[in-house]
């Protein structure tokens, strides 16, 4: 390969729509970013998905086509200072009769006060705004910013899209001798659906030997550390897809997400916790034991610790997975919830009372109760004012 300071990732950049592998959803006909292009009229964007998927390469591109002024910034480093050098270049396009696009990388990291900055400027047209981020913008970007953005999904590549960047890449390098196929899709396997990371396994592979084989690609990228974040979304992401996996019963995408989040260092008391939510939540009436199982499960856990805690926490999630379920109780809990909370001021019935003493015996607390295992008096135990309520 010919030495060359520009990474490998950066040469291969697409530079535009028809060059981008992958993103069926948001490029093709009829889809909003060609639409978009097509109508040749910007739009302020917030591109949310993980790392490698190309959400700067889409922003220089979409300005490319708007022959606008591209102006890049990382809301790791930018500060006060360099929003008003942008808000100033963006007056003197203007006069010029120059868009101005501004990309803003991982704009979840700026705080209310510097995207409140953005908004006058964003709201008279100055600037056309795309941001990108890996956190859910719901949580992340302030509402006014938000709603008057188009917020696009960009999703993590596939492996065959991986290894479609990868073969390009080796043509492009004149390469594809220097790399077996079982390199090439191992490097697509660890990349995790980041092109750019697999774009930096190959070309460090490549700079280590004349022949990449699987073993070389080992000692170049060594051990690689999962994308989990266990404060982001790809933290709630696996265990809503664990728990929803159990919900439904199947338990091989159980197991493997149970197995996702403790490769990745998930805390298996949280995991745990999870558990016994589920047990109560979802199994409920149908399999009582279930409780008892979660609550020990965690116990467990707490006792045991890992790398052993992996066998406990499989062995009760797929007992979960495989129970019946039921939902009745938590479903009447809810209720109870609603209507407990519009008639919190209600009384308690006087006849259910107590009566310590003989006044307020004299006024009808008690009344009519028995001392008695089984004691019931055939009429509702609610207040008068929900008494026709019927919770379970």
């Amino acid at each position: 390969m010919t030495t060359n300071r520009i990474p490998l990732a950066e040469r291969m950049r697409p530079t535009s729509l028809d060059e981008v592998v992958g993103q069926e959803a948001i490029i093709g006909e009829g889809k909003i970013l060609t639409q978009i292009v097509k109508n040749g009229e910007p739009v302020n964007l917030i591109f949310w998905g993980p790392p490698g998927t190309g959400k700067t390469t889409l922003a220089r591109i979409l300005a490319h086509e708007f022959h606008a002024d591209f102006v890049e910034l990382s809301a790791v480093t930018a500060g006060k200072k360099d929003i008003e050098t942008v808000v100033e270049r963006a007056k003197t396009n203007w006069n010029l009769k120059v868009r101005t696009v501004l990309f803003v990388d991982e704009i979840h990291r700026f705080n209310k006060a510097q995207q409140d900055a953005f908004l006058p400027h964003v709201e008279s047209g100055l600037i056309i705004l795309i941001g990108a981020t890996t956190e859910n913008p719901s949580f992340e970007i302030i509402s006014p910013l938000l709603s008057r953005s188009r917020v696009v999904l960009v999703s993590a590549l596939k492996k065959s899209d991986i290894l479609k960047v990868l073969r390009r890449a080796l043509a492009a390098e004149h390469a594809e001798s220097r790399v077996t196929p079982e390199a090439l899709d191992y490097i697509a396997e660890l990349s995790g659906g980041d092109a750019r990371s697999a774009l930096g396994d190959l070309e460090l592979s490549l700079g280590l030997a004349d022949q990449v084989t699987p073993e070389v690609v080992e000692t170049a990228v060594g051990q690689k550390m999962p994308l989990y974040d266990k404060s982001g979304d790809y933290h709630y992401d696996n265990i809503s897809a664990f728990i929803k996996s159990m919900r439904g019963s199947d338990v091989d995408a159980t197991l493997y997400y149970l197995a996702r989040m403790v490769e990745s260092g998930e805390d298996p008391k949280f995991i745990a916790r999870r558990m016994v939510i589920f047990a109560s939540e979802d199994i409920g009436l149908a399999g009582n034991g279930a409780l008892n199982l979660a609550v020990s499960c965690f116990q467990a856990v707490e006792r045991v610790g890992m790398p052993e805690s992996g066998i406990i926490l499989s062995h009760v999630a797929v007992v979960l997975a495989k129970a019946k379920k039921n939902r009745d109780s938590y479903d009447a809990w809810t209720r109870a919830q609603a209507v407990a909370h519009k008639s919190l001021g209600c009384p308690v019935p006087t006849w259910l009372r107590n009566a310590p003493t003989k006044l307020m015996k004299d006024l009808g607390f008690g009344e009519g109760q028995k001392w008695e295992a089984g004691f019931h008096l055939d009429k509702s135990y609610l207040p008068d004012e929900v008494k026709d309520q019927r919770i379970f």
